[in-house]
């Protein structure tokens, strides 16, 4: 078993950690939670709550730590966790910059201990289906797949009236995305990108088309905040058919309404949100059908963190993986940091 703090006591903790964790009440155990601040989140019964962090690093029986702070702190937090002799996980955007990204896993290379990014947006139903459909080669040689994370959210760019990088809807939501791209597809050949401002200059980014070519197989990963009826999740193309899952994975709809892990149903899509295949047989026969959705499971990304810690397992989430994501975030970013720094 793993005793585990958390540092940070918000959203990310208590909405996309803790409930997944408590369910492996076999494997995981919560000892304490660096809480600086009030929280209006419930305290978790039988959990030590701290103002000071160095209860944390001092505690020879904490054997992990998850950080779950605003991304502007991952990587002070992971070099102090690594330092004091603990591993690591990392909510994501993991680090700024790629060259942060490689100092943090050399550190840790360097101590014997592990540390991780916590992509969890693996385990989400919709991109497990994808893969499920692809992998039974009914679509044929694949052309073109199309990923897209849409909100209808004006008010969110409109309230920022600045440009910050580290702050832009590419590093909140590309962190999601690409990564599942990276994690199923490998390293992309090339990679064309656009990322905009909607709002014009010396605003937020708000929008973002990344495509990742693997040969004649393109990739693309589409998000903004001003889409009033998103587009379907994921598209995929192949030589002989299509497929096409409109409705993202419900884990995250769930938690939002408290409906946790462990009651009956969390994160199941009912079979009006099952995507729909398209194809030709081998006999040329067109063929039209639901597929059943796979189940997320967002503790899944736990699951290989005690496999890696305890067996000695791979990791699950390659340090290669996160350092390329950063990489490319930082590439595709880039020319509105040069066009503002120009303003």
């Amino acid at each position: 078993m793993l005793t585990l703090a958390y540092i940070g006591n918000g959203k990310s903790a208590n909405r996309y950690h803790l409930p997944f964790v408590l369910t492996r009440p076999d494997t995981f155990r919560v000892k304490t939670i660096y809480a600086p601040t009030p929280s209006p989140w419930a305290p978790v019964e039988g959990v030590t709550y701290v103002e000071d962090l160095q209860e944390i690093w001092d505690d020879p029986q904490i054997d992990l730590v998850v950080i779950c702070t605003p991304h502007d702190t991952h990587v002070e937090l992971a070099r102090a966790a690594l330092e004091h002799g603990k591993n690591a996980l990392v909510e994501k955007p993991f680090a700024p910059t790629a060259a942060e990204a490689r100092e943090l896993f050399a550190l840790a290379q360097a101590k014997g201990l592990f540390l991780q990014c916590y992509q969890n947006r693996r385990f989400d139903a919709d991109f497990l289906t994808v893969q499920k459909v692809i992998e039974s080669g009914v679509l044929g040689d694949l052309l073109e797949l199309e990923m897209h994370f849409d909100y209808y959210r004006p008010e969110w760019p409109l309230s920022v009236t600045h440009f910050d990088p580290d702050w832009s809807y590419l590093y909140g939501h590309g962190v999601h995305t690409v990564d599942q791209v990276l994690g199923y597809f490998g390293s992309p050949d090339r990679i064309h990108s656009e990322v905009r401002q909607l709002l014009g200059p010396g605003r937020m980014n708000d929008y973002f088309d990344l495509d990742l070519f693997y040969g004649a197989f393109k990739v693309s990963v589409k998000s903004s905040f001003f889409r009033v009826k998103e587009r379907p999740s994921f598209v995929v193309y192949g030589t002989k058919g299509a497929f096409v899952k409109a409705v993202k994975d419900r884990q995250e709809e769930h938690l939002k309404l408290f409906y946790l892990p462990g009651r009956p149903g969390f994160g199941v899509d009912l079979p009006e949100h099952y995507g729909t295949l398209t194809y030709y047989d081998e006999d040329g026969v067109y063929h039209e059908e639901k597929v059943i959705s796979q189940v997320g499971d967002y503790g899944r990304i736990y699951d290989g963190v005690h496999a890696s810690i305890v067996d000695g397992a791979p990791k699950l989430v390659q340090d290669e993986q996160t350092i390329e994501l950063i990489q490319i975030l930082e590439d595709a970013i880039r020319p509105l940091v040069e066009q503002e720094a120009g303003r």
